[in-house]
């Protein structure tokens, strides 16, 4: 499974490394990933999604039902 926000379809952006000599080297940078269980109230059934910290943020503000409807509208999961 790739470093993909199942919520906010954050990924792995490029850049560089920079020494002292400035000198420069390729590099990535991940987002903050964690496997984390949800509870949906509705089906009575757990759900593991792989989300960002900013993803469980928006889990908290707009709930874990529109969340889910969003993602998968967006492209982000195709089905939970």
């Amino acid at each position: 499974m790739s470093r993909i926000c199942q919520i906010t379809g954050k990924k792995a952006l490029t850049g560089n490394n920079v020494s002292h000599s400035h000198h420069k080297t390729k590099r990535k940078f991940y987002p903050n990933l964690f496997k984390k269980k949800y509870f949906i109230e509705d089906e009575k059934r757990w759900v593991v999604l792989k989300v960002s910290a900013s993803g469980m943020r928006l889990i908290n503000k707009i709930g874990l039902k529109k969340a889910l409807i969003d993602a998968k509208e967006k492209g982000y999961i195709g089905k939970y």
